[in-house]
């Protein structure tokens, strides 16, 4: 996957490879984190892409403020979905 990021003021800045890094990182992220809050892609993919389990990227759902459950299920579906990971555990 390639993301390209054209801004004159940002190509402007000279980084060290280190902060270069760091920052395509923390990008790399919040592109991530903004797919996973519309829905295209789940949090198991998510952690694929980023390389971390899926109780790392709960703990960043958390800190860019996405809800762990779809707002669009009912009280029902939710109960189905935890009934279904109780029976997984």
């Amino acid at each position: 996957m390639t993301l390209m990021i054209l801004d004159e003021q940002l190509e402007s800045i000279h980084l060290s490879a280190e902060v270069r890094q760091k920052a395509l990182q923390k990008a790399k992220e919040g592109y991530v984190m903004a797919l996973l809050e519309v829905g295209e892609i789940t949090s198991g993919r998510a952690g694929k892409i980023l390389g971390v389990s899926r109780m790392k990227i709960i703990e960043m759902m958390k800190k860019w403020g996405i809800s762990l459950f779809d707002d669009s299920q009912n009280l029902e579906q939710i109960r189905q979905e935890v009934e279904q990971a109780e029976l997984m555990l």
